[in-house]
C-alpha cells in the first residue's frame, strides 16, 4: 500500500515539472549577466550569448561544442530513461495538456473526463462547436505568446518589442512569428499526438538507443498476466498465469494520450508520461495491491532486481559529456575583447624604390568600453606603417574598417623574376585599457621582382 501511495504522486510531479519548465523557458531570455543573455543566437547582431558572455561571428567556433553537447545529452537521457523528455518537459506535451486537459476539459467541459482520452467530443452538438471555437481562439493567443517566447532566443526581448512596433521595417520577424503561431495551432489542435508518433525526428531515432536496462514505463506481465500474444491478439490471462492480477478495466488504455495499450510491452509511441501508472494505481489501490505499471526497466521486471543505472553506456556518455563540457568552458574562457580581420589589397611601387601594400583591417571592439586602437609589425623592422599615422577610436561593441598602407624602402626581393611573399606578424592593441587588450594576426607583404624595382 505504501508503494501505491507513492505511485499516485506521478501526476503531481509531472505538473510541477511542466510548471518549472515553463517558467525557465519564459525567464531565460530576460535574465542578463553583464548586459548579455544566458543564451541568445542573434542573427540580427550576429552574436552568440552563452552564460552572459557575447561571442561574435568570428568566435562561433563554440557552436560545434554546443551541438555535440546537445546531441550527447539527448542520447544519454534516452539511454538512461527512454522518452522521459517527451512525457515530462517537451513543449508539445505541455501544450497538449494545456489545450486538451485544461481548456477543453477543466474549463470548457467539452470533454467529460480526463481519465478517458479515447472518447472524442460529439461535434454535432451546437454548444460543443461553440466551445471548440472558444478553445481554439484561446489557444491561438497562447500560441502567439509561445511563438514570441521562441523568437526571444533569436531576437532579444528589448529588440523584439521595439521591432513589433514597426512591422513594415521588420517583415521577416512577423513572417516567422506568424508562421510559428499557425504551426502551433495546427499542431496542438489538429495534428495532436500524431506529431510525436509520425513527425518528431527524435522519436524516429530513439528506439535504437534503448536496451533492457533503459528506464521506461513498463507493465509487469509476471504479476498482471500476458494479455497479448506476440502478434498483438488479445488473450487476457494465459493458462500459465492463473493468478494474474490485471482486471481488464483498461483504465491504462483510456487515459493514454498517445492511444496505446502499455500491456503490449515497449512501444515507440510511449512517451513515458506515466499517466497509465497513475490510472492503474487507482484501480489496484482499491484492491489493496501495488500498481502493475511502473517506471523501471524491462530487465528489472524480468529478473526482479534493482535498476542498473551505472552500466557501460551511461558511464561512456557521462565521460563524453564531461570532456565536451570542459572543452566548451576552456574555449569560452579564451574570448577576446577585440577582433581583427585582415584583407590584403594591391601592391604599388613609388618613387625612390618604395614598395607599398594596401590592406583593409576590420576592427571590432567587443568590450563594454570605448578604446583607442593601433597596431604594430612585430617580426620585420624593414616594413613600416604609412597609414593610419595615429591611433583611432572605436566605441564599445562597434566595428570599424581601417584602410592600412604598409611600405618598405629596403630591397627585400629574393628573386628577380617572381614576387617575394614576406610573412607578417601583426599585433593590434588598445592603448588606454587597464588590462591588456591585444590580438595577434598573420598576413603577407608582397615585394615585387627586383627587375621591376630597377
Amino acid at each position: 500500500m505504501e508503494q501505491a501511495i507513492k505511485m499516485r504522486q506521478y501526476f503531481k510531479k509531472r505538473y510541477v515539472m511542466y510548471f518549472i519548465t515553463t517558467i525557465l523557458v519564459f525567464s531565460i531570455p530576460f535574465i542578463q549577466i553583464n548586459g548579455n543573455q544566458i543564451f541568445l543566437l542573434s542573427f540580427d547582431h550576429k552574436q552568440l550569448h552563452l552564460l552572459g558572455v557575447a561571442f561574435d561571428m568570428q568566435e562561433l567556433y563554440l557552436m560545434p561544442f554546443l551541438l555535440i553537447l546537445m546531441f550527447l545529452s539527448i542520447f544519454f537521457l534516452t539511454t538512461l530513461a527512454g522518452r522521459v523528455w517527451c512525457g515530462w518537459a517537451c513543449p508539445q506535451t505541455i501544450f497538449r495538456v494545456l489545450y486538451r486537459d485544461l481548456l477543453e476539459t477543466k474549463i470548457l467541459h467539452l470533454r467529460k473526463r480526463i481519465e478517458n482520452r479515447q472518447l472524442e467530443p460529439d461535434m454535432s452538438i451546437g454548444s460543443n462547436k461553440v466551445k471548440k471555437m472558444i478553445a481554439i481562439l484561446v489557444w491561438a493567443f497562447l500560441a502567439l505568446v509561445a511563438a514570441s517566447n521562441f523568437m526571444w532566443y533569436f531576437v532579444p526581448p528589448t529588440d523584439f518589442f521595439t521591432y513589433i512596433q514597426n512591422p513594415l521595417e521588420h517583415k521577416y520577424l512577423f513572417i516567422f512569428l506568424l508562421g510559428i503561431t499557425l504551426f502551433l495551432i495546427a499542431d496542438v489542435v489538429f495534428i495532436k499526438e500524431n506529431f510525436c508518433i509520425y513527425m518528431c525526428p527524435y522519436s524516429r531515432v530513439q528506439s535504437v538507443l534503448y536496451d533492457n536496462d533503459t528506464i521506461m514505463t513498463v507493465y509487469d506481465y509476471k504479476r498482471g498476466g500476458a494479455v497479448f500474444d506476440p502478434k498483438g491478439i488479445k488473450l487476457w490471462k494465459k493458462p500459465e498465469t492463473p493468478n494474474a492480477e490485471c482486471t481488464g478495466c483498461e483504465a491504462c488504455v483510456k487515459i493514454c494520450p498517445t492511444h496505446i495499450d502499455i500491456r503490449k510491452g515497449m512501444q515507440l509511441e510511449c512517451i513515458n508520461c506515466l499517466e497509465c501508472s497513475d490510472a492503474c494505481t487507482r484501480v489496484m489501490g482499491k484492491l489493496g495491491k501495488e500498481t502493475l505499471i511502473s517506471w523501471t526497466s524491462p530487465q528489472s521486471i524480468e529478473e526482479r532486481k534493482n535498476v542498473r543505472y551505472m552500466r557501460f553506456k551511461t558511464i561512456a556518455y557521462v565521460v563524453a559529456l564531461t570532456i565536451v563540457f570542459v572543452g566548451l568552458l576552456a574555449m569560452s574562457s579564451t574570448k577576446e575583447s577585440m577582433l581583427l580581420n585582415i584583407n590584403r589589397g594591391e601592391l604599388s611601387i613609388r618613387d625612390n624604390h618604395i614598395v607599398e601594400n594596401s590592406y583593409i583591417f576590420l576592427f571590432q571592439n567587443t568590450s563594454k568600453e570605448d578604446y583607442e586602437f593601433y597596431f604594430a609589425i612585430e617580426n620585420n623592422d624593414a616594413i613600416k606603417i604609412k597609414r593610419p599615422s595615429k591611433p583611432f577610436l572605436i566605441k564599445a561593441g562597434e566595428k570599424q574598417k581601417q584602410p592600412v598602407t604598409l611600405y618598405t624602402d629596403k630591397d627585400l626581393s629574393e628573386d628577380s623574376q617572381i614576387n617575394t611573399h614576406i610573412p607578417l606578424q601583426i599585433k593590434a592593441y588598445a592603448l588606454d585599457s587597464k588590462t591588456p587588450i591585444e590580438v595577434h594576426r598573420k598576413s603577407v607583404f608582397i615585394y615585387p621582382p627586383s627587375k621591376e624595382i630597377k
